[in-house]
């Protein structure tokens, strides 16, 4: 029997396209979940796979590849800075496209299928990534099949006795990864509105501490490696500084979604973390890279967030910027330190022994030009 491989979230669209693979393509189905930090019960996730018909169901720990093999190479490439949780957020079809065709190959599927019903950008994403890794391999998009509105789907769901997610009756769109935590729809979809509580990672201002927060964050060869002094990976820093910022209300975020072809709708988020460390790893570079390097690297950054977005990961353009941007990362070694307070943060210093300014240098010394080598 033929099999397809189904990137299984949980939600109402993957949930009946199970459902509706067995029934049209009378195909064993073998559903795949990544961890990636949602925090949803993920062993519950498989148990509904497996119960919709699901023959086999994967539940893989992505997060440590994640933010080593995606986020890292961004968060050093400078794409996160403008966008940080939407990027992050686009980051995944390439991981999630590497997991599917792996999956893929060991089980021997002649397919992989996703259910993104209502995200053009993720489903372009997802195909556009798996496609370039096996041309060969079969992509079905059972959501942009049928057709149907989610009040069709959810009478699918209804007329095969399909149980619901618990949250799928709830008005807001919510995706989170250990980057951040992004919410669409419900009352935000007016821009002109101030957008209601639906934080979860960060205090409002008035409920954070009445002392602020210090922290210095090191990096060695633009890597994020120490928090006060204490070596963590990079999976620990993240979590550190979502609770350590969020606590003080660092890292709510309020725009409008953007990538390179539309402007899409109002979005809210909040990512601490990720605020913290696209300044610390920014100020580092400003202290240790010759103006005319960082230029260069801000063009780039733009084209390698472009790319993300138009799902070209595995593309040869991208293997080139990251030759370029590994090789300046060799000097972006040093301390920020931050100060935390009520919603707010500031960077209060900052250091780095590749620094090319000494302070304590006469006035005659700093003055010369001093050539950076990258």
């Amino acid at each position: 029997m033929e099999r397809i491989v189904l990137a299984y979230s949980g939600g109402l669209y993957t949930s009946i396209a199970i459902r509706w693979i067995i029934e049209h393509s009378q195909a064993d189905v073998i559903a795949v979940t990544l961890d990636i930090g949602q925090g949803r019960d993920l062993a519950e996730i498989r148990e509904r796979a497996l119960a919709l018909g699901a023959s086999r169901a994967h539940v893989i720990d992505a997060r440590e590849p994640f933010v080593r093999s995606y986020i890292l190479p961004a968060l050093q490439a400078g794409a996160l800075v403008e966008q940080p949780v939407s990027l992050a957020a686009a980051l995944v079809a390439p991981l999630l496209a590497r997991t599917l065709v792996d999956v893929a190959h060991m089980e021997r599927a002649s397919a992989v299928a996703h259910g993104c019903g209502d995200a053009p950008g993720s489903q372009a994403r997802l195909e556009s990534a798996v496609r370039a890794l096996d041309p060969d391999l079969g992509v079905l998009a059972p959501a942009r099949t049928w057709g149907t509105s989610r009040l069709q789907a959810l009478e699918f769901a209804r007329s095969r006795n399909i149980p619901l997610p618990p949250d799928d009756h709830a008005s807001w769109s919510c995706r989170s990864n250990v980057w951040g935590r992004t919410v669409r729809g419900g009352g935000l979809d007016d821009p002109w509105r101030e957008p209601p509580d639906v934080y979860t990672l960060t205090r409002a201002a008035t409920d954070c501490p009445d002392e602020p927060a210090c922290v210095e964050l090191e990096l060695e060869t633009g890597v994020p490696v120490r928090i006060n002094g204490v070596d963590m990976s990079l999976l620990e820093i993240l979590e550190s500084l979502e609770t350590i910022a969020g606590a003080h209300g660092v890292g709510r975020l309020d725009g409008i979604a953007h990538e390179p072809v539309r402007s899409g709708p109002r979005e809210v988020s909040e990512a601490p973390a990720a605020v913290v460390l696209c300044a610390a790893h920014e100020e580092i570079e400003k202290l240790v890279l010759a103006p005319e390097l960082r230029r260069l690297k801000q063009g780039l950054a733009r084209g390698y967030a472009d790319l993300v977005y138009k799902g070209d990961w595995f593309s040869p353009v991208r293997e080139p910027i990251d030759a370029f941007v590994a090789t300046i990362q060799k000097r972006v070694t040093g301390t920020a330190r931050f100060r935390f307070f009520k919603g707010g943060w500031q960077i209060i210093g900052r250091q780095s022994p590749l620094a090319p300014y000494d302070p304590q240098a006469r006035p005659s010394d700093a003055a010369r030009p001093s050539a950076v080598s990258s």
